[in-house]
This record gives C-alpha cells, sequence and structure tokens, in this order.
C-alpha cells in the first residue's frame, strides 16, 4: 500500500504553530502567563496506517488486551548510499501487558513522501509459522538498519505469553535486498524458554563494511543477572554466527538498552563501541550507570567496560494527576560523528535533585574512551523531559528529539516534541516539531502512557527526519506515526544554553538516590512484571 503526502503539510503546521503562538513556548518572557495551548489536529500525512492484521487475531494469548490502530515504538535508517531511500518500522496494535500484535515496516525511494508497507512474519498476527523463524504470539522492539551496500536488516523480539510471564523468548532478524519491499525468512538468533527472556535488541548495520551486521541485547536469567548478549553476520545477514555474551556484570546487576554505533571514518574507523545502562543492585536498591564497550576487531572480542555517568533518571508522570508515562528513563541513546566523535543522551533528574527528568548529554572526541561531564539540554527546566533520541550530519551538527510537558495543564496530558541541534553542546537551537498533542489519550499499558521506549531520527547532508508517535483522542486510532522533517536553520524558533548540575548535600544525594531506585523499579516492572523478585529487590520498593 502506498501512501502520498501532500506537499506543504510540513510548512502548514509549522505556520500553525507560530499562529498560535507557541514559537516561544517555555523562554519566559511576558509579564502575564500565556494561556494554555489548545490542542491542535495532528499532521494529515502518516507513515503509518490502519493495522493490516487480520480481524480478530490475538496470538493465543490470555489477559491484557490489545490496542488497535495503535502504532507506537517506532525507529527508521536511511540508507548511506542514497539519501532518498527510508525505511521505517514499528509495533502494530500495541498490547497493554507487553509485546504488539505484530512488527510492521514501511520502505520510501522519495524522501518519506510515500510508503510501501509491510507485514513482517515475527509473530502469529504477522503471519509468522514455525518454519519461518518461530510461531510467537507477541513482537517488540523493532530495529531496522541499512548497509553500505543498501541491504536492509531488521530485527525484533518475539515471544509468547505477556512479557512477565514468557513461556519462550527470541531474537529474530530477516534481510532485505530489494529496499524493504520483500523480506528474507526470518533467522532465529537465540530462542529461551521460561527460564531466561531476552529483551531491549538492537540492531546495527557496518557502514565500513557491507558484510558485517551486528546484533545485540540483555538476556534475564530468572535465577538473577542480565549479561549483555551479541550475535554477528558476516555475510551481508545471509546467515548468523551463534549468539555469544559480551559483558556479564554479575548475579546482582543487569545491562539494558545496549546499542552498538560504529565509527565510519578517522583513526579509529571501523571501531564497535556498544553502549549500555548497567543497574546494580547494591543493598537491595538500584544504582544505574552509562557505560560502553569497544571492539577493534568487529566484535570478536571486547573492552572492558569504560564508564561514561551515573544514570539518576526518575521516568516522566504528568505532574497534575500523577499520571505515569511509560518512556526510556533507563535507555541510552547514541550517535557517532566524523572523526570518532559520539554523543549519548539519557534521561537524568540529577538537575532538579531528583524531582524530575532532565535531557542530559555526554560527549567523547575520542572514540569512547573519555567522556565530557553530564549536561541538561532541554530547554524548559521546570517541566519533565523524556524519551531522547539521537543522530548526526556529516558536517559534524548534532540533533537531539525529545518529548517534554511544557504544554500541560490540569485535566489534560499535553505534550510537545522538539528538535535540538548545537555544533559544540553547549549552545542548543529548538525547533518545535509540531504543535501540542493528547499524550492522556495514548496506549496506556501496565498502568502508563505508551507510545514507545525510543523513538527514530536520521539526519540527511543538511535535514534531520525525526520519526515520532503522537496520541489523539480519537478511541479508533489512538496513535499515529509522522516523519518531521527539518532542515538548515530557517525554521528555529531559539536559542539556549546547556545546564550543568548543581552539587547536592548529603542528605540531597540520598533523596536522590531514593527516587532513582524508585523510579528504576517503576519502569522495570513495566518492563518485566516481577522482575524486583528476580533482581533480589527489597520488597517494600514502592507500587506500579
Amino acid at each position: 500500500m502506498i501512501r502520498r503526502m501532500r506537499p506543504g503539510s510540513f510548512a502548514a503546521g509549522l505556520a500553525a504553530l507560530l499562529a498560535a503562538g507557541l514559537a516561544g513556548c517555555g523562554g519566559g518572557g511576558g509579564d502575564a502567563p500565556a494561556p494554555p495551548p489548545a490542542v491542535a489536529a495532528l499532521p494529515a500525512d502518516r507513515v503509518s496506517a490502519a493495522s493490516p492484521v487480520a480481524p480478530g487475531c490475538t496470538g493465543g494469548s490470555t489477559g491484557g488486551n490489545f490496542h488497535l490502530n495503535a502504532e507506537v515504538e517506532p525507529f527508521v535508517a536511511i540508507d548511506p548510499g542514497n539519501a532518498q531511500h527510508l525505511v521505517a518500522t514499528w509495533q502494530q496494535d500495541r498490547w497493554s501487558n507487553g509485546g504488539a500484535r505484530a512488527i510492521v515496516s514501511a520502505a520510501s525511494f522519495d524522501g518519506g513522501a510515500s510508503w510501501t508497507r509491510v507485514l513482517q512474519p515475527l509473530s502469529r498476527c504477522g503471519g509468522g509459522t514455525a518454519a519461518g523463524g518461530g510461531d510467537y504470539e507477541r513482537a517488540s522492539d523493532p530495529w531496522v538498519d541499512i548497509g553500505p551496500d543498501g541491504s536492509v536488516h531488521l530485527m525484533a523480539l518475539a515471544f509468547s505469553g505477556s512479557a512477565g510471564s514468557a513461556s519462550m523468548s527470541a531474537m529474530l532478524a530477516s534481510r532485505s535486498t530489494d529496499g524493504g519491499l520483500t523480506w528474507s525468512t526470518p533467522a532465529t538468533l537465540i530462542a529461551d524458554g521460561a527460564a531466561v527472556f531476552n529483551d531491549k535488541n538492537t540492531l546495527s548495520a557496518d557502514p565500513t563494511d557491507a558484510d558485517f551486521v551486528y546484533a545485540v541485547w540483555d538476556r534475564l536469567a530468572a535465577t538473577g543477572g542480565g549479561p549483555t548478549w551479541f550475535a554477528r553476520s558476516t555475510d551481508a545477514g545471509r546467515s548468523w554466527e551463534p549468539a555469544r555474551m559480551i559483558f556479564n556484570p554479575g548475579l546482582t546487576s543487569q545491562t539494558i538498552g545496549n546499542r552498538i554505533v560504529v565509527i565510519a571514518d578517522g583513526p579509529a574507523r571501523g571501531l564497535l563501541v556498544n553502549v549500555f545502562t548497567q543497574i546494580d543492585i547494591v543493598a537491595g536498591r538500584a544504582r544505574n550507570s552509562l557505560g560502553v564497550i569497544r571492539s577493534a576487531d568487529q566484535g570478536q572480542t571486547w573492552s572492558a567496560p569504560r564508564r561514561i555517568a551515573d544514570m539518576q533518571g526518575v521516568g516522566a508522570r504528568d505532574p497534575d494527576d500523577g499520571t505515569p508515562i511509560r518512556d526510556g528513563a533507563i535507555l541510552p541513546t547514541i550517535a557517532a560523528g566524523p572523526g570518532g566523535v559520539l554523543w549519548v543522551a539519557w534521561q537524568d533528574s540529577r538537575f532538579s535533585g531528583g524531582l524530575r527528568d532532565a535531557i542530559a548529554v555526554s560527549r567523547s572526541l575520542d572514540a569512547g574512551q573519555t567522556w565530557s561531564l553530564p549536561v541538561a539540554v532541554n530547554r524548559d527546566a521546570a517541566v519533565a523531559a523524556f524519551t531522547p533520541a539521537l543522530a548526526m550530519r556529516a558536517d559534524g551538527t548534532v540533533g537531539l528529539t525529545h518529548y517534554d510537558l511544557r504544554p500541560d495543564r490540569p485535566g489534560a496530558t499535553l505534550a510537545q516534541a522538539w528538535l535540538l541541534t548545537s555544533r559544540d553542546g553547549q549552545t542548543w537551537a529548538e525547533t518545535a516539531l509540531w504543535t501540542p498533542f493528547d499524550l492522556g489519550a495514548a496506549p496506556r499499558v501496565d498502568a502508563g502512557l505508551f507510545l514507545g521506549d525510543y523513538q527514530g531520527l536520521v539526519a540527511g547532508a543538511t535535514q534531520f527526519l525525526p520519526l515520532l508517535a503522537m496520541s489523539s483522542p480519537d478511541a479508533a486510532n489512538p496513535s499515529d506515526l509522522f516523519l518531521l522533517p527539518v532542515g538548515g536553520a530557517a525554521a528555529t524558533q531559539s536559542t539556549h544554553r546547556a545546564r550543568q548540575a548543581l552539587a547536592a548535600p548529603a542528605r540531597g544525594e540520598q533523596a536522590l538516590r531514593q527516587r532513582v531506585h524508585e523510579g528504576t523499579v517503576r519502569s522495570m516492572e513495566r518492563r518485566l512484571p516481577g522482575w524486583s523478585r528476580r533482581m533480589g529487590i527489597a520488597p517494600d520498593a514502592p507500587p506500579r
């Protein structure tokens, strides 16, 4: 199915935003507070469409309910040899207690003006069979990348049962040699029974060698611990080597959010850098940090971990009624740029003493050996900001998207999406990607509003192309996906400076650690009910 955008729809949306007086939202200036913004219509042009899943298909699961026509957790890749070629993927019809009915991908050969969508056979409702990668009830965590030869690689988690009681889980991967229109039979990289749950996968095509593709994830054992596992293809995705563990933080620790980027030029060309969050359970409490491991031989061997910073996210909530938002609070995002420059971003509450999450960034100028101190880059420090995504242009400009609750008001949960750009990490230009939308209408999963643990963002030569989920009050179509490109500096709304964290007194530091612990428990229990028990967390942790 092909969908064609109406020319100028994004520009019209920005014009509507400016007419509504939202360009300076959160920046101060006037004596009288601005009236609360109205919720405008979502963009007319969508990457997603009505669910292609057969009516009535549940995959066989019991418990929970699925949200028909809810498209969430998108990711997008851009062809390094053809900027007009994009491939996106997402969860289709999200379940309330984990995963989705299916995974859908979409290919565009005209820079996002039109899309051809494919229902991926990675679950029963997607058309999967035991002969085609596994007959699994649900699928999640879709990921896609494009190699330097134009081959497209897709990966997802497939499982049966709900996330907290999966009877089996697997990592599946497919390849396409025609740009994402047709796909190979899914390959099983790993498959486990109920004693182990494979989670939070990502996939990376090596930009320096089309033969190499890398997959990485965490593998949680019922007896505790969650090491990083890795698989690679050395023949452009035709086959995969056996999966293996590449980093083990111990039985009372785990990783999550593993993602590999490859340095494409300079002295470190070809170096693999895997970023991850490490959750350590110390005296019954979670302490989180960010780290990287590196490989100079295309994933055969890996270095010891290098620490980036503490990770002190607490997760976002509506400040008026406490409605929880399932966001990317414990997941990092990473981008690699020219000459071995790396950027990492994540949610962190240190800048407010644990009251709310900001978007923190750290930069490495030496391919991940050393890292700058974290700074907060979201413009409005008074509201929660969440779910960052990073990409870099070839000219060294970094782009970062995130949501925040700047337009929120009593009686509603309103959010807005933003693009930040910078060259030095200190001065940031902010662009509103659309008008405020009704986050309160997003699919409700495990007591939280859900648009995805991550969102998509890629960079062309002169523009950034965010692929974002936004929700609306239409119960028959609770969320959709939109490509909202921004190019040059013409659309820039304002600039601001990054801010440093203030040192907290001893009691303040203890309170911050407790809030981070509580936020980690909430975040992980929403992803994997029973996680606290697996990790030996004290039973006085707060309810979800």
